[in-house]
């Protein structure tokens, strides 16, 4: 592989910019950042000079669906489309899931997308965003499942050599029996689609489960134990605890950005992180799209996805238009962040959540070369993936 020089750049650090550096790349990984003037660009088989713009950690997206014309859930050549596409939204990892089918379906499904070998981002597993869920959310009701070990086992067993995350209800039946096997091999699993209580998420929590997913989407409150009283329950568990992560659908409807200010108090600045939730049709103009056998609509670009009067649920919301890089850009519009911790939040932390971090999520010597130029405005105009470039736009050839 060749060796990678990046000039002139302006490179995005956990807590700080780094102004007119140069990066070092060689066999796919990150060997040395230096100011500019100390790069010998003859040291190099490709020289890029970055005029300024800002180098980024590549984003990973823990929460996917659907992006253009192409749903993860249609079948195999589709997930290979998407893993072209996603570079150029400055994705260079991605935690795609997988929606529930009828009890075996979904493991022949999903045994079928596990031939797929990426044709451009990293694939870090698959997000099982259910069977084992207690609220459906734009979910089909009949697609719930109960208790049943084996199923969770054909699940791993299916998606072969990538690993396996796991999204559960803390109140599903019985579910502190089954995270134990979904969290082999130091794997996390979510929260979500829950009106847990505080007792359930508690005990869930000890039993495995460590981040939270569309954060306050799906998470209504629990029953009024008290006139005026306000109840506790899966929402407050989390915020409390230091050691649970959580993710955002931050495109200004999902979820109001003061709490995603209320989550960024809580937590350490390691545990906030942005996803996209995109359904098909994500990244193209407003318009019509076909979801599951229903009709959604996105009002403008980057908006979320509401179901359409066409379904039983008119205007209910079903995933997002979001791409990563604008929700980057929103986290710094709604929620008030430097770059530094938006960038942060779609890169390093969400590696820390995948238990990452150690070779992702950063600009650092050592750690792979996934990286984006971004332009002043952060609009994404060229990705790299282990520093091979996988997408550039004509404005940046060199």
């Amino acid at each position: 592989m060749s060796k990678v020089l990046i000039i002139h750049a302006t490179v995005i650090g956990l807590e700080r910019l780094l102004l007119d550096h140069s990066v070092f790349c060689e066999n796919g990984v990150i060997k040395k950042i230096a100011p500019s003037s100390e790069m010998n660009p003859n040291s190099a088989d490709e020289v890029i000079d970055a005029g300024g713009d800002y180098l980024s950690p590549g984003f990973i997206d823990l929460h996917f669906h659907g992006v253009h014309e192409h749903l993860m859930d249609d079948g195999p050549e589709h997930f290979e489309a998407i893993t072209k596409i996603l570079p150029q939204y400055g994705v260079t990892g991605l935690l795609p899931c997988i929606c529930p089918r009828p009890t075996g379906e979904d493991a022949a499904y999903t045994a079928s997308v596990a031939e797929v070998k990426s044709a451009g981002c990293h694939v870090f597993g698959f997000h099982f965003e259910g069977p084992f869920l207690t609220r459906t959310g734009a979910l089909p009701k009949e697609s719930l499942g109960g208790y049943d070990p084996d199923r969770v086992a054909a699940l791993i067993e299916a998606a072969g050599s990538y690993p396996s995350v796991f999204s559960i209800a803390p109140d599903f039946d019985r579910i502190v029996k089954l995270l134990p096997a979904m969290t082999a091999g130091n794997m996390p699993a979510f929260i979500t689609h829950t009106q847990a209580s505080v007792e359930e998420t508690l005990a869930a929590v000890e039993a495995g489960a460590c981040h939270a997913t569309h954060f306050y989407d799906v998470f209504p409150i629990p029953d009024e134990y008290e006139p005026g009283a306000r109840a506790c329950g899966a929402v407050e568990v989390i915020l409390a605890d230091p050691n649970v992560s959580v993710d955002f659908i931050l495109d200004g409807e999902h979820v109001m950005p003061i709490a995603v200010k209320m989550a960024l108090q809580c937590k350490s600045p390691d545990k906030v992180c942005l996803i996209t939730d995109s359904n098909i049709g994500a990244g193209f103009p407003p318009g019509l799209y076909g979801f599951m056998g229903k009709e959604v609509e996105f009002k403008y670009p980057g908006g979320p996805a509401r179901m359409t009067e066409n379904t039983d649920w008119p205007g209910a919301l079903a995933g997002s238009g979001l791409t990563m890089d604008a929700a980057v850009r929103n986290a710094i519009e709604m929620v008030g962040v430097d770059l530094s911790m938006a960038v942060r939040m779609a890169s390093a932390n969400p590696a820390k959540v995948l238990r990452m971090d150690d070779t992702k999520g950063q600009i650092k010597t050592g750690y792979d070369a996934d990286m984006l130029l971004l332009d002043k405005e952060l609009e994404v105009q060229q990705t790299w993936v282990s520093g091979k470039s996988v997408f550039q736009r004509e404005a940046v050839a060199k």
